[in-house]
C-alpha cells in the first residue's frame, strides 16, 4: 500500500470519525494523517512520498504566485487607458515527455492570464504559447523553461 492511499485512508477515517465528509475535513484529516506518516516514516524506509509532496507544495505556490501576478498586470494593462501589452507567439522548447508531463504544462500555462498554450509540435518537442506581454523573447522562453516547466518535471519525475 502506498503512502498516499494510506494517507487518504486517513483523511477518510477522520472524516468518519467527526462525522462530516465536506471538503475541509477531509483536508484536515489528509494533514493530520500526513504528519503522522511524517512522525513514523523511519518504518517505511526509503521512500519519495514525502519529498514529492514537498515538490508538490512548491508547485502549487509558485502557481498561484504566477496567477496573482499575472492577473494584476493583466488587470492593470485593461483598466489603465495606455495599452502596454505586446502579444507575441513563442516557441518554447520542452524538456516534458510524456503526454501528461505536456497536458500538465499547457494548462498551467493556460490557466495563467496573459498566456494561452496554442499547439505542440508534432516531434513533441515545442509548445507554442501566445503571450500578451512578450517584451524579450529570450526571456520570456527561460521563465517558462525555469519556472513552470523546471517545477512541474520535479514533481512527474
Amino acid at each position: 500500500m502506498t503512502l498516499f492511499l494510506l494517507n487518504t485512508l486517513f483523511a477518510f477515517g477522520w472524516a468518519a470519525m467527526i462525522g462530516s465528509f465536506t471538503l475541509a475535513s477531509l483536508t484536515i484529516g489528509f494533514i493530520l494523517g500526513f504528519g503522522a506518516l511524517y512522525l513514523t516514516r523511519g518504518l517505511y524506509g526509503s521512500t519519495p512520498y514525502f519529498d514529492r509532496s514537498r515538490r508538490v507544495i512548491f508547485l502549487i505556490a509558485y502557481f498561484l504566485y504566477e496567477l496573482v501576478v499575472s492577473s494584476i498586470r493583466v488587470a492593470h494593462d485593461v483598466v489603465t487607458p495606455r495599452n502596454r501589452s505586446r502579444p507575441g507567439i513563442i516557441a518554447v522548447p520542452m524538456d516534458a515527455k510524456s503526454d501528461a508531463e505536456i497536458m500538465l504544462l499547457a494548462n498551467l500555462i493556460s490557466l495563467t492570464p496573459g498566456t494561452l498554450s496554442l499547439d505542440v509540435s508534432p516531434d513533441r518537442k515545442t509548445l507554442y504559447v501566445h503571450a500578451m506581454f512578450l517584451d524579450d523573447l529570450d526571456t520570456a522562453k527561460r521563465e517558462i523553461k525555469a519556472g513552470m516547466e523546471r517545477r512541474l518535471l520535479e514533481v512527474t519525475r
